[in-house]
């Protein structure tokens, strides 16, 4: 890849991170993966405070039937 065509790579991804923030936005995680296609991505949006793709999140954890009755 040629320096010219990295540079608007980071610019592309500083203007998506700066609208994100101006939507609103004030939680965001970034990862880079080979399995895309190039110059495709994948947006997951969770309301709460767990991790997207975390067991909480998806509601599959082992003790989730435990009620705290005290």
């Amino acid at each position: 890849m040629n320096e010219q065509a990295n540079e608007k790579e980071i610019d592309d991804l500083i203007r998506m991170i700066e609208g994100k923030m101006d939507g609103g936005v004030s939680r965001l995680k970034v990862d880079f993966s080979e399995q895309l296609e190039e110059g495709k991505k994948e947006e997951k949006y969770h309301l709460g405070r767990c991790d997207v793709g975390s067991p909480w999140a998806k509601g599959t954890v082992r003790n989730s039937d435990a009620t705290d009755c005290g």
